[in-house]
Parts: C-alpha cells; structure tokens; sequence
C-alpha cells in the first residue's frame, strides 16, 4: 500500500503566484473593514481619552515649530528664501502634510509592538493594525487644514480653487506613508529601537526637507531635495492651494508611481511574514 504524504503550506505561500496573493489580499483588506474601522475608533479613543489638551496637540505642535523657524529667519540665523505667501499660511501648509507622514509612519511602526497581547491571543490580519494606526494622522491634518483657512480669511486671502483637488493629491502621501509604515513596522517587530531611531530620524528629515522654508536653488541641499520623494508629496498640494499650479510636476509624477509600486511591495512583504510576526512580539 503506497504511504499517502500530505503537505501543508501556508494560506499566503508564494508558491500560489502573485496573482493569487493579490486576490487573497483584496479580499482581506475588504472582508476586515470593520475590524480596521474599529481598531483606530479604539486607537483615537485611547490616543485622547486621558489628554488635557487632546487634539489641540495637532495645533500646538505645529505652531510651536514655525514659531522656532520664524525666530531663525528673523535672527538671521535662517534664510526662508522667496515663499510667495503669508509665512503662517506656507509653513502650516506645509507641516499638515508633513506631520500627516510622520504622524502616520510612526504610529503604522509601533502598531504590531502596542497590539502585542492581542497578536498572540487572537488569530486576525496584522495589516487591519497597520491601516487602522494610520488613521492617527487624519484628525490632527483636518484640524490644521481648518486653522489654514482661517488664516486666509485672516490675511485676507483666497486659495486657488484648484485647491479643491487636495484630497487627490494627498493619495500617494497616504500610500508613500502606509507602504514604509508595513515595512518598519515588521522590523520594529524585530528590533524595538527601530520605533525610536524613526522619530529621531524623521525629526532630522524634517530640516533637510523644505517644509518650513523655500527649495533651495543651490548647494548640496538643492541637490538632496531633487531626489527627496517626501519633497514633492509636501510641496505640490500647497502650491496647488496657495498658487493654482504645479511647479514640478515631472517630479510628483515620478513620486506617484513610486508610492504606488512602494505600497503594493510592502504590501506583499507584510502579506508573506504576517504569520511569522506572533513569534517575534
């Protein structure tokens, strides 16, 4: 009698193709909508719930930042270059997209180390984690978008009405955001000081990206700007808001493509290692 040997593989195994795990991925994502939509009502609740200021942190935060660098500009100590605008309305602008990525990446990074008991306890998809901790950056956004306008109504102001296709053009910053988030999110799973080393390190990049003043038109940050994605995800809303065009546009083209290709990658990876992430936590 011939032996019978059954071998088991797992339901995400990459020997299924690609087609079938894009398949088996869509279908999670939309069969845990609601797992997702109530992980981050818990993650707001408890992000708020014992907070004094709560989401005025969204306000304070960034109000204090440009607060710094208009002391620099008026010491002489930084030059904000040739903005074209009310510096309140530029650097707010430009601090609600930022904080929206650094917001988002470092709460997508510490999602799977928070979640660790219910990892262990539960059987779920880990990307629900992910999503839902994005979420984090949505309130503090609208909360410095609505301060924008108020700004404009205060200096008199009006924004392009091209404005309007802002929640388009914020697409690829939630997918550039979402995609690193599902990849250092793993390796904070791993390493627990990539969660710190990422707040240091946005914190860095935040100087060395012209959020808060004029791309330079020369020296070495000229050049490193040229080929910062996060550059081109900051600048084009706001100056489709505050100019009605966009400058560089060949650039937040290219950015685009390699948000999308950097979601869907990180999005596979995640997929893969998911059901190995129980035994790192």
């Amino acid at each position: 009698m011939q032996e019978i040997i059954t071998t088991y593989e797992p339901d995400n195994s990459l020997k299924k193709g690609y087609v079938s795990i894009f398949s088996q991925i869509v279908l999670e994502l939309k069969q845990n909508r609601w797992l997702t939509y109530q992980l981050f009502k818990r993650d707001f609740l408890s992000s708020y719930k014992q907070s004094f200021l709560g989401v005025l942190w969204g306000i304070i935060l960034p109000l204090f930042t440009i607060a710094i660098f208009i002391g620099l500009n008026r010491s002489g100590i930084l030059n904000i270059g040739d903005i074209g605008a009310p510096y309140s309305i530029y650097a707010l602008l430009g601090m609600a997209f930022w904080q929206f990525f650094s917001t988002g990446l470092v709460a997508c990074s510490n999602s799977l180390v928070n979640a660790g008991p219910m990892i262990l306890k539960i059987n779920f998809s880990k990307k629900s984690l992910v999503i839902a901790a994005a979420g984090k950056a949505i309130i503090p956004f609208i909360i410095q978008i609505m301060m924008v306008c108020i700004l404009f109504v205060g200096y008199g102001r009006t924004p392009s009405i091209l404005g309007l296709l802002v929640p388009v053009l914020i697409i690829p910053l939630i997918l550039f955001t979402i995609g690193l988030g599902f990849f250092t999110s793993l390796f904070n799973g791993v390493m627990r000081d990539i969660g710190n080393i990422i707040s240091i390190l946005l914190t860095f990049l935040m100087l060395f990206t012209p959020v808060l003043y004029a791309r330079p038109k020369m020296g070495i940050l000229a050049t490193l700007t040229k080929y910062n994605p996060l550059y081109y995800l900051v600048s084009t809303p706001r100056d489709l808001v505050l100019k009605g065009l966009i400058p560089e546009w060949k650039g937040f083209l290219i950015v685009c493509f390699i948000s999308v290709f950097l979601f869907i990658g990180c999005l596979f990876v995640f997929h893969l290692t998911e059901t190995r992430v129980a035994e790192r936590i």
